[in-house]
């Protein structure tokens, strides 16, 4: 898919004409009859036909409050009538915001993914230049757009992919890959190197899977200060069994998308140095496959990290947290970031909380809260904050090591993650975690079993360029 501005609609060809609630009079020069059966109600279309035979789609964009979600509309729109458009389709886009026509563009692109990458018979990429008419330049914005929308298919793509293909260091493949294209710094610790430098935490995690562990280290830093804005840090499972503490069979083939926030940060470093931002950012990422083996770590068992504290196991499923603690470390100790921010699928109890419209948000930086929160409703990607009281610690109290991996009460299990992994950040001023377990991966109108969703790219690439722009 191309995408190109124009600064006058042909209205002999195909296209697409937006459209708010019950303000059908803005459009009306280019309705071919005079009262079409059409509101503009959020996500609806219908399809006219011109005086010449082209397609008129007609899209709702709603009321005011769906502006965040303009990519849903368009997004359905492309996904169901695609087949149908030429060569070339335009959409007007003299009454839309700068924020609208790169939702538009995103909403397009997203309908591209394609969730059956390893049948043995695929769909072919679709070859349409799409033309945004405005008298104003829209080069930027679709570019913009552009890039936005491909990340976020190539991290859905990530997440969706089979457990066997997609191993730790097939992560650290892609991310090289990625780095050469993008152009940015990409080094992947393995097995040894791990070792040497002591993420005691990853390497316990991944002892019972023949896929070793690795850590990503992806850096992004066109400014001449060595100075580090912003540390991303993500948990990379690329399958969790539970361990030892194995989990039912039920849903357990979904576990390969125990890596969402792995992806996010990978997704986001590669888009950020695509918008060559002018920003220093690392991303970290520890990637292990929990699995089960005579080698394989155990409840009771006392393991190392990165940052020397030691760590009594209760349940080997709650290995996330492991591997972000080796990874917050890491960032704390060498990176020594401004902002800190780790992103993980780690809690049910997030989605037990929130459902699926929110991730978890912990930090005590109310201001970082606020703007989170903020670009969130903004890009329609919400967080939602939730307690850390210092009662809560308690329940992390281990009698034989410096902190265990889970409370073991069926009670504010979100939260216990989030101060576990507190314990390992040295009270950095500029910390957050997000628990993305209840909207990185769940049903979607656009596939028949659950599939990614792409959260976290726009909300984190948005917070990276509100940094940058100061």
């Amino acid at each position: 898919m191309t995408y190109k501005h124009t600064k006058a609609l042909d209205t002999t060809k195909d296209f697409i004409l937006p459209c708010r609630k019950d303000q059908l009079d803005t459009i009306k020069e280019f309705l071919p009859v005079e009262n079409p059966d059409f509101d503009g109600s959020f996500s609806t279309y219908q399809l006219l036909y011109g005086k010449v035979g082209n397609r008129i789609y007609l899209i709702g964009l709603g009321e005011d409050k769906y502006s965040a979600q303009t990519e849903n509309t368009f997004h359905k729109l492309a996904f169901e009538t695609q087949k149908h458009w030429d060569k070339s389709i335009q959409v007007y886009a003299e009454d839309l915001s700068d924020d609208e026509t790169k939702k538009a563009v995103i909403g397009i692109e997203m309908a591209q993914y394609e969730i059956g990458e390893f049948k043995s018979k695929k769909e072919k990429a679709n070859t349409t230049t799409v033309s945004f008419s405005a008298s104003k330049n829209l080069k930027n914005i679709l570019e913009e757009g552009t890039y936005t929308g491909e990340t976020i298919n190539k991290i859905k793509a990530l997440v969706d992919a089979p457990p066997n293909i997609k191993t730790p260091e097939y992560l650290g493949d892609w991310a090289e890959k990625s780095a050469k294209k993008a152009d940015y710094k990409c080094t992947v610790l393995k097995h040894k190197e791990l070792k040497k430098q002591g993420f005691d935490a990853v390497l316990s995690v991944g002892k019972g899977s023949v896929n070793k562990p690795v850590v990503i280290i992806t850096e992004y830093t066109p400014k001449t200060t060595k100075k580090v804005d912003i540390a991303l840090v993500g948990k990379g499972i690329t399958f969790d069994s539970g361990g030892l503490s194995i989990k039912p069979s039920t849903n357990l083939h979904y576990m390969k998308s125990d890596m969402g926030g792995a992806a996010v940060v990978l997704g986001v470093v590669e888009l950020v140095a695509k918008l060559k931002l002018n920003i220093n950012i690392v991303g970290i990422v520890c990637s292990a496959e929990n699995a089960v083996d005579a080698e394989s770590y155990r409840p009771g068992d006392v393991i190392n990290s990165y940052s020397g504290k030691t760590i009594e196991i209760i349940d080997t499923d709650a290995e996330g947290r492991l591997v972000l603690a080796d990874g917050l470390s890491y960032a704390v100790k060498n990176i020594k970031p401004e902002y800190l921010i780790d992103l993980a699928t780690l809690t049910g109890s997030v989605v037990r909380t929130l459902g699926y419209e929110a991730a978890g948000m912990f930090t005590h930086n109310q201001d970082m809260a606020s703007t989170m929160s903020d670009i969130g409703y903004k890009v329609h990607e919400r967080v939602w904050q939730l307690p850390m009281f210092e009662e809560y610690k308690t329940d992390l109290h281990s009698d034989i090591a410096d902190i265990r991996n889970f409370s073991g009460k069926p009670l504010a299990g979100a939260t216990n993650a989030a101060q576990f992994l507190e314990s390992f950040i040295e009270d950095h001023k500029n910390w957050m975690h997000l628990d993305i377990a209840g909207v990185s991966f769940g049903s979607s109108p656009y596939a028949k079993m659950k599939s990614a969703s792409g959260y976290g790219i726009q909300l984190i690439t948005e917070f990276i360029k509100k940094k940058a722009s100061k």
